[in-house]
């Protein structure tokens, strides 16, 4: 009876106390990451790396390692046909080497794309340290997703494009996202689905990650068989190299007598 006078009362004093929906939105998010392994496991890696395979086409499968470094580096290599191509970010500029696509030599990826780089380069993901990130977060409240019951978290990051992340109602983990990314120059709605968890040193992680295009039913698929914690990853792994010296010109033929 106390505690149900005394919760009316909070609610109508909303200038006393914060609002209940962020009350509420603090909590799933500190039971996420708790059900992640707890924040001080999550702090402990500075460097990972994930082998394993992605879908480049119906039945094609082609080998993978995506690397990550703190605070905001990451390194994608795919291997297609014997030739191994490399989408990289190393904080500040976002580069790419596509031999199999007729680029040999590395270039800087546009402003859009390296916007994209930046966000999916944060380590912890969008929810941890939210705060701090800049980033705003709302409960959207509860949808099935895939005969599960999820929350739905509303993010607004720091520089104002919105992502609706879903963690499982049960277990805390993150089982879909979806939002809005530009690429060369139109808007395209992605969703990614999240799942196969396992147990590494004590943290949760997923094994699979489908993305693509909302609604269509072609998707990019990345299944994880290894994940190494804290590898030795120097920085230069990161950064862009510069460009092959040129094949010196022949020389020219003798004058003939």
């Amino acid at each position: 009876m106390i505690r149900t006078l005394l919760l009316t009362t909070l609610a109508a004093l909303p200038t006393l106390a914060p609002p209940a929906s962020a009350q509420t939105v603090d909590d799933i998010v500190a039971k996420h990451v708790a059900a992640r392994g707890g924040m001080d496991k999550l702090k402990a890696v500075k460097t990972m790396r994930m082998t394993g395979t992605m879908t480049v086409g119906p039945g094609i499968e082609a080998p993978v390692i995506l690397e990550m470094k703190r605070p905001s580096s990451m390194r994608m290599e795919i291997t297609i046909q014997g030739q191994t191509g490399v989408r990289a970010y190393d904080g500040k500029t976002a580069w790419m080497v596509m031999p199999f696509m007729g680029k040999k030599d590395p270039e800087a990826l546009p402003a859009e794309e390296t916007k994209t780089f930046e966000e999916q380069a944060d380590f912890d993901g969008v929810l941890v340290d939210y705060k701090a990130k800049g980033h705003a977060v709302e409960l959207a409240g509860k949808e099935p997703v895939e005969g599960t019951d999820a929350y739905k978290l509303k993010v607004t990051l720091k520089n104002g494009d919105v992502r609706y992340v879903y963690l499982d109602s049960e277990y805390f983990l993150e089982i879909r996202t979806e939002g809005t990314r530009t690429m060369r120059g139109t808007p395209i709605d992605f969703e990614s689905s999240i799942g196969d968890y396992k147990d590494v040193n004590g943290l949760m992680m997923p094994h699979a990650i489908e993305s693509g295009a909302k609604g269509m039913p072609q998707k990019q698929k990345m299944t994880i068989s290894k994940i190494e914690l804290n590898p030795s990853l120097d920085d230069a792994r990161f950064a862009m190299p510069a460009p092959a010296p040129a094949a010196p010109a022949a020389a020219p033929p003798p004058p003939k007598r």
